[in-house]
């Protein structure tokens, strides 16, 4: 994800998440910290015909991912876009060098939690009341990243 990219990125943010959007200085926020040799940040956008069509966004640092943000527009649900913007999440976790990914997810979305367990992602526990101004709990995920889970620290 570019900058310019960041107008249609908030436009299906507003059509996919009415009621708890992020602002556009959110998206803004995460971009400055996805470049340059102290990143932490990694966003990603899926395009077609030049329209935005998905999005996905993660965090790294001491060794923890953490899942910002995924979208896929509702013409390409379906489609398997949501796997490869996962995908690309999981592969820039382990270029961070992650040990674990955490996500949170509404526990009225099973959509998207049958996605993130086909992917290996286990419930760990709730987030009451996360999701504002719903009052919606959040099911809180673990993905353990392979060939790290029996890694010794010396």
């Amino acid at each position: 994800m570019r900058w310019w990219d960041i107008d249609g990125v908030f436009e299906l943010e507003r059509d996919l998440f009415p009621d708890d959007a992020w602002s556009n200085g959110m998206f803004w926020s995460e971009l400055a910290h996805a470049r340059g040799p102290g990143a932490t940040r990694r966003y990603v956008v899926a395009e077609d015909g030049g329209k935005v069509v998905g999005y996905a966004g993660l965090a790294a640092a001491g060794g923890l991912g953490d899942v910002q943000t995924i979208a896929v527009s509702r013409d390409a649900w379906g489609s398997g876009l949501g796997s490869e913007l996962l995908t690309e999440l999981i592969r820039h976790a382990t270029a961070f060098e992650c040990e674990e990914i955490l996500l949170e997810v509404r526990v009225d979305n099973t959509r998207a939690q049958k996605l993130y367990e086909r992917f290996g992602f286990e419930p760990i526990g709730f987030r009451r009341g996360y999701y504002q101004p719903g009052n919606v709990d959040a099911l809180v995920m673990r993905l353990v990243v392979q060939g790290t889970e029996n890694r010794e620290l010396n």
